[in-house]
């Protein structure tokens, strides 16, 4: 068994650099603790790249990448390129060439309700307790990189959507297989009444259903989908879907546990993968040591997952659960008695190690008192 690992690390914009430092603070402490080696090698990308090589993603970047058992990243995303509609180079753009170069099709997007949060929720407790949904989005083809062009003196514009067959089938396959391991339910989301992208999408769809007889395959428009969300969320288990449609149904999931700084995902692909929280750079919170870690470090859990280090993985996820229980949280999700984002880092990471023996005393953790003893 493998047991070192080369991770190439891009902790990007905004409050990136600070939940990827937390990430590696937990990769440190699985290390110790199950006796694995991780070396992390550095790269721009976003707006820090553009700003120090004009690029947003650099050759050297995509390299380090390209040479890494997997890739560890923070957020991307900077005010004064998305309050100017005339840039010609944006930070998003090296994100969206990372995934194309690194074959990245299927991003993977888990959501689950934690009791002693479902109060945190917009909706109400009775709706969203229980909720445990996997997103499939496909990643690297659709209208984000089909052809483009804009003609500024007419005022005309267009995005094409295409898709093709081999650019749906690998991650429907991939949704299917993880629905056997759970409650064996698909949801194709899509827009087939008035879309032809969506109508291949259900008619492949169709046929690789019958490969899993097993698994319940339905099928729901995209606008239903996004108010069935809503009303009743605990009716989805798997659901797989295009570039767009996953991008919008996701971010919109993300807020039924509470808070965006909870989730995950991974993005994989035949040979590569990246793992990032989905919230953004949020930049108005860098520097002030609130941002929730909690999303980045369980997307190293998810990491774990592809590295095959299911023991470690499992006791990640219970020291998370183990500080949210414990109210051991970032202000996002407790504005009384908030930590602060490297505090909660070390608590998860403390918590690794020590278990119960942890450094923390916690009866002094829940008055307050963040005392070690």
């Amino acid at each position: 068994m493998k047991t070192d690992f080369n991770i190439a690390v891009l902790p990007g914009d905004g409050i990136g650099p600070e939940v990827v430092e937390e990430s590696i603070k937990i990769l440190n402490a699985i290390a110790e603790a199950f006796h694995y080696r991780f070396d992390f090698t550095y790269g721009l990308m976003g707006a820090e790249a553009i700003y120090k090589t004009g690029n947003p993603l650099p050759g050297e970047t995509l390299e380090i990448c390209k040479q890494s058992d997997a890739v560890l990243f923070g957020a991307i995303g900077d005010p004064s390129f998305d309050n100017n509609p005339d840039a010609k180079v944006r930070p998003e753009q090296g994100l969206l060439k990372l995934r194309k170069e690194l074959g990245l099709f299927a991003n993977i997007r888990p959501l689950k309700t934690y009791a002693s949060l479902v109060e945190k929720s917009p909706l109400k407790k009775e709706i969203i307790d229980g909720t445990d949904i996997q997103i499939f989005r496909e990643l690297v083809s659709g209208i984000y990189f089909g052809e483009k062009f804009t003609d500024e003196e007419a005022g005309y514009a267009y995005d094409n959507c295409k898709y093709h067959r081999d650019e749906i089938a690998p991650i429907v396959h991939m949704a299917f297989r993880e629905a056997q391991k759970r409650r064996k339910k698909l949801t194709l989301i899509d827009k087939a009444n008035v879309l032809d992208t969506s109508r291949l999408w259900r008619k492949v769809c169709k046929e690789i259903a019958e490969e899993y007889p097993d698994v319940e395959l339905d099928f729901m428009f995209v606008d239903n989908a996004a108010m069935q969300l809503v009303l009743n969320p605990k009716q989805f288990d798997v659901i797989v879907t295009e570039n767009m449609f996953g991008d919008i149904i996701s971010d919109e999931a993300s807020v039924i546990g509470g808070s965006i700084g909870l989730l995950p995902s991974a993005s994989i692909g035949n040979e590569n993968a990246l793992f990032e929280p989905i919230h953004g750079s949020y930049p108005q919170a860098k520097g002030k040591g609130i941002a929730n870690p909690i999303a980045s470090i369980l997307s190293t859990a998810m990491m774990l997952d592809y590295l095959q280090l299911d023991q470690a993985a499992e006791k990640l996820r219970q020291s998370v659960e183990y500080a949210i229980e414990n109210k051991y949280v970032t202000v996002d999700l407790n504005s009384e008695q908030p930590y602060s984002t490297g505090e909660v880092g070390s608590f998860i990471a403390d918590y690794i190690t020590y278990s119960e023996k942890s450094y923390y005393n916690f009866e002094n953790v829940k008055l307050g008192k963040s005392t070690i003893v």
